[in-house]
């Protein structure tokens, strides 16, 4: 029953990331620590193992052939993410989850302020 939660939680999520471009960082890695008890490094590694194949493959496909994917911007910031996501991975392991919970939810907060008072 445990696996039927995590289907509807992917199903949420999915959906909101369809439709805003939201997904693992705003929604998905604070729910796999506050609805399942992961720690924030397991949830954002979870997020990020989840990302690969639905998105790259369905969700952006949909944009594409909608018109809405900027392939000349796409290819050179995934090459830039590519290696980001590595160093990023490889130097969060040195930070406390406490501290990164923290830095995340910063993060949040700042965005949410920027869109919220300044659209």
């Amino acid at each position: 029953m445990v696996q039927l939660s995590y289907i509807l939680l992917g199903l949420a999520v999915g959906t909101f990331s369809g439709f805003m471009g939201i997904g693992g960082g705003i929604l998905l890695a604070p729910a796999l620590v506050y609805l399942f008890g992961l720690t924030q490094h397991q949830a954002q590694g979870t997020s990020l193992a989840v990302m690969v194949p639905p998105i790259t493959l369905l969700a952006a496909l949909k944009y594409y052939h909608s018109g809405n994917v900027r392939l000349d911007m796409a290819v050179f910031i995934a090459l830039g993410f590519i290696a980001g996501g590595l160093f990023g991975a490889t130097m969060v392991h040195g930070i406390p989850d406490i501290i990164l919970k923290k830095i995340f939810g910063l993060i949040l907060l700042c965005v949410g302020i920027k869109m919220f008072v300044f659209t």
